[in-house]
């Protein structure tokens, strides 16, 4: 997929605010500081698309921008973040789950985690909500140029075993990198592969 255009559309708090078309929506979604805003930058080759910050958990609202007029995608607020107050984090999660849960265009929600950690206990609760709602998800793992080849495939295989203790067969998985542009294709050719489907 060539995404020639890339433009803000708005921003959310309910299913319900949600403005512009119904077209299929493709959600990213991650524990703070994960590399979100910088994998869809990256993604739309748009350096100020999604908003980038070196304070984690900036993004307190559910953004969608609109690809090629074709679909959206979806910048969800991250899960896991401590340094907020509880009311501010039950906020979001009720943001968040409203979404998951309620947006009959949600094609497919993208988890982001960083490879160069073990699955953390926030994301296993998170990833097995997922599974128990039958939410459609696939796993990217960001930054892998900050690990070795080698590191890196240690790292991948060791938290695929730990998921496959939960899953018979596991969602599609994508390695990237938004400093190299790494895994960039393949993460839209499955956009493209999913939209496809959707539209038969």
């Amino acid at each position: 997929m060539i995404i020639s255009r890339a433009i803000f559309s708005g921003s959310s708090r309910d299913i319900s605010e949600r403005c512009g078309k119904r077209l299929p929506e493709f959600a990213f979604i991650g524990r703070s500081n994960v590399g979100k805003s910088s994998l869809i930058n990256s993604l739309c080759r748009q350096g100020k698309l999604a908003h980038t910050s070196s304070t984690p958990g900036k993004t307190r609202l559910v953004n969608h921008f609109l690809i090629n007029e074709n679909w959206y995608l979806v910048d969800l607020p991250g899960y896991g973040y401590a340094r907020i107050s509880k009311s501010i984090r039950k906020e979001l999660d009720k943001m968040i789950r409203g979404y998951i849960n309620e947006s009959p265009e949600l094609v497919n929600l993208f988890v982001l985690m960083d490879s160069r950690h073990p699955v953390q206990p926030v994301d296993l609760r998170f990833l097995i909500e997922l599974g128990e709602a039958q939410i459609p998800f696939a796993i990217i793992y960001t930054k892998s140029d900050k690990l070795g080849a080698e590191a890196l495939k240690n790292r991948v295989e060791e938290n695929c075993k730990l998921l496959q203790e939960y899953w018979e067969e596991l969602p599609p998985v994508f390695i990237s990198s938004s400093e190299t542009g790494y895994g960039r294709d393949e993460i839209l050719d499955y956009i493209e592969k999913l939209i496809n489907e959707y539209k038969k």
